[in-house]
């Protein structure tokens, strides 16, 4: 409960309040002052008080004041309520103020209803305990956004290079691949075989590559080979002959052997060189014997064995040969894009280098064999090692060439897919697999766990967020039908010609808001306007929208789960348009008083005040706003019943007392300036339909001539003649019918005497 004020400096139209600040507040005060002299100010202060804002005060910072506002109200505790330095040592949440600012936050601001207004009113309606559970679903709603903000931030901190065009969501949820790197190298080759598809049909594949063998069983059997039916005597006399010729002795007789075997068909037995009688030579008859069919069966197996040499590792085989691993070479330069291909690294060099020496061996022995046919010859170890290097090469060479084989079969696949391959496909699983590479690279792997973990956190939030909408709109369920039925309720005990229906709540992206409709006569009018179409801006008043907001303001106190300890301070809830509910909004106001802590009525209309004022006058608090200085204003006691005393009362006491004075000294001239207004004011009151408020009493006089005798008469004529001699004698002190009122002479006698009459014909029934 507020006591009193005990300091308002530098707020406002309040210069320093403190000496006329100590006047008592009780449970019911009524506080008067003019238009502009602070009453809105004291309204923000207890605002103010009741929120802890600043602003209402700071907004209010008295202009050209050097120290900044300050406040000091005493309470019902034992420590006052300080504001300084922008903010309060304590506050008063039980504090509920209806002003200009409740108007204009929860109905509106001017003539038409904004988003903020069903949003405040919204806020009004759901009370303490709907708005702590609006906080808690918003404060989820705000921990989301933080979430969502925390996640933009990790998920930027993500490279996008790493992602590819998966977003942050999918590219976190890219489980581990163990074959992820071998996936992404056949990936890229199916891709690079599909850009290149009508090249890869065309393409050629691996020819086999071989090098010929050396028969080394066949050669060891050649060179060991000789004649075993010659007769030794023979082979022995020859072979010294031929010993003793030395060179190509075996040849050259070989070759003589056939031209005397020749000579010997056509003319005996001539010697092919001195064309003597070979007849009894007994060295021809083992030449024969030694150079027969066998040897010449020999000699030609030796050629042969020669000449197949040369056609089986002669140089044009090895061209061949390099020719081919040359193609080899281009053909996998081709394929290593689109498939594991081995490499091709033979040194056609080092093994044309082997081949010529295992050649050239063997040749040399086959060589030597044939110019000594029947002489047994060992292969030696040169043409094994010569032919064991070879052989080397020939078996790796054959490896390889299995090996391209099997590529070949690789290959084969990688045509028929090609065939059928969608580049596009193949592209986004390229960039897939390339993306959980990166996903689980730890640098990532880091980040991504850490955007997991927000997202997980955002969860849970959401879920809190759930619960906490669920039961806000089983809570708003039950508080809008009960809340529309209260309001409607003050509308009606408040005069007014509309209702509410259709009090609903909703949502929005700005957040909850309250929607309604006025109900008027037999219609519904939106609170939104449409073009050409009745309105909330075009249906209601101003002294309507002032009662809807009243209206608003008093369900929601009967909803305050403190009412009882609630301080209400009300604002001139009167407009000048209000006359007509004038009395039902004082008989609330009375009503409310009973059932709260401390209720405060401040207005400008002093009317108002009065006739709440009546009832409780013994129980009653009051307080005036009045001019301190030149500009400021002050805080002072008010006796509202003397007060109350109209002008009429005033003059028709100053006659009173000058007729019945007893001696008293008193102004003959405002005594007598004051009897036309008596007049004036009783035959306002005496005959509203007759005397209007611009008539004056003269054609009111004749007025009442003319009514004279008929059904419509007004004065009897003695009345008529009383009151037009009284008319004469007034209008001498009135400026709108003597112009010298001022100076005109008074005479107390004279003065008595009309003043007498004056008061008896204001008396008359």
């Amino acid at each position: 409960m507020i006591e009193c004020i005990k300091l308002i400096r530098n707020v406002g139209q309040f210069d320093n309040v403190s000496s006329g600040a100590q006047l008592p507040f009780g449970p019911f005060t009524l506080i008067y002052a003019e238009n502009g002299r602070g009453k809105t100010t004291l309204a923000a202060i207890f605002r103010s008080l009741g929120s802890g804002l600043a602003t209402p005060i700071s907004e209010r910072h008295r202009v050209g004041a050097t120290h900044p506002p300050s406040v000091v109200i005493k309470g019902s505790g034992p420590a006052p309520f300080r504001y300084e330095n922008g903010q309060w040592t304590q506050t008063l949440p039980v504090i509920a103020v209806f002003d200009d600012v409740f108007v204009a936050e929860n109905v509106c601001s001017g003539i038409e209803i904004a988003s903020g207004h069903r949003q405040k009113l919204h806020e009004l309606i759901i009370g303490t305990e709907g708005v702590a559970l609006y906080t808690a679903m918003q404060a989820s709603i705000e921990k989301i956004e933080t979430h969502n903000q925390e996640l933009r931030r990790r998920g930027e901190a993500i490279p996008p290079s790493a992602r590819g065009n998966l977003s942050v969501d999918e590219f976190c949820k890219l489980k581990p691949r163990a074959d992820v790197d071998a996936a992404i190298t056949d990936v890229e080759k199916a891709l690079a075989a599909a850009r290149s598809a009508e090249a890869v049909s065309k393409a050629l594949t691996f020819r086999p590559l071989s090098l010929p063998a050396f028969d080394l069983d066949a050669l060891a059997a050649l060179l060991q080979r000789d004649l075993p039916g010659l007769d030794a005597e023979a082979v022995s006399v020859v072979q010294a002959h031929m010993a003793r010729l030395g060179g190509d002795g075996e040849r050259w007789v070989s070759a003589g052997m056939g031209f005397a075997n020749q000579l010997e068909q056509e003319s005996g037995s001539p010697c092919p060189f001195c064309a003597q009688d070979l007849a009894g030579s007994t060295i021809l008859a083992h030449y024969r014997a030694y150079f027969g069919a066998a040897y010449a069966e020999l000699k030609e197996t030796i050629s042969a064995a020669l000449r197949t040499l040369q056609r089986e590792h002669g140089a044009e085989i090895q061209t061949a040969f390099e020719r081919a691993v040359r193609q080899a070479g281009e053909v996998r330069e081709f394929w290593k894009a689109f498939a594991e291909v081995p490499p091709i690294e033979v040194d056609t060099a080092e093994v044309a280098r082997r081949w010529k020496r295992a050649r050239e061996a063997i040749e040399a022995a086959l060589r030597s064999k044939q110019a000594s046919p029947l002489e047994a010859m060992p292969l030696g170890d040169e043409i094994l090692r010569a032919v064991a290097d070879f052989h080397e090469a020939q078996a790796a060479v054959a490896a390889l060439s299995d090996h391209l084989q099997e590529v070949n079969a690789t290959i084969a696949l990688v045509k028929e897919r090609t065939a059928a391959a969608d580049a596009r496909v193949l592209e986004q699983d390229l960039t897939k697999l390339r993306s959980t590479a990166a996903r689980h690279e730890p640098a990532v792997s880091a980040l991504c766990a850490a955007y997991l973990e927000e997202q997980a956190a955002k969860k849970t939030t959401e879920t809190v967020r759930k619960q906490a909408r669920t039961a806000l709109d089983q809570y708003r369920t039950d508080v809008f039908p009960q809340y529309e039925t209260a309001v409607n309720d003050y509308l009606r005990r408040l005069n007014a010609s509309f209702r509410l229906s259709k009090v609903n709540s909703v949502n929005n992206r700005g957040g909850s808001s309250c929607s309604y409709v006025l109900s008027i006569g037999a219609g519904e009018v939106p609170l939104i306007d449409e073009e050409g179409q009745p309105s909330f801006r075009s249906a209601l008043s101003a002294g309507d929208r002032n009662t809807l907001a009243l209206a608003f303001f008093f369900a929601s106190l009967d909803r305050h789960p403190q009412k009882a300890d609630a301080v209400v301070i009300i604002d001139d809830p009167m407009t000048s348009l209000d006359e007509h509910r004038s009395l039902a909004t004082i008989q609330e106001i009375r009503q409310l008083a009973r059932s709260v802590r401390q209720l405060i009525v401040m207005s400008h209309a002093k009317p108002f005040l009065f006739e709440i004022h009546k009832p409780i006058r013994n129980s009653c608090s009051s307080l005036k706003v009045r001019r301190d200085g030149s500009t400021g204003s002050t805080l002072d006691g008010w006796n509202v019943s003397a007060d109350c005393i109209t002008e009429h009362d005033l003059r028709f006491g100053e006659v009173y007392a000058y007729i019945h004075g007893g001696g008293r000294t008193y102004d003959d001239r405002t005594v007598a300036t004051a009897l036309r207004p008596i007049l004036e004011t009783f035959l306002r009151v005496a005959y509203p339909n007759r005397f209007h408020p611009e008539m004056l009493i003269g054609p009111f006089v004749e007025l009442c001539r003319q009514k004279l005798s008929s059904p419509d008469e007004i004065l009897s004529a003695a009345d008529i003649s009383e009151l037009d001699a009284l008319r004469e004698y007034v209008n001498r002190f009135h400026h709108d019918t003597n112009s010298a009122w001022q100076t005109a002479d008074v005479n107390d006698s004279e003065l008595l005497h009309f003043a007498q009459r004056t008061i008896d014909f204001a008396r008359r029934a």
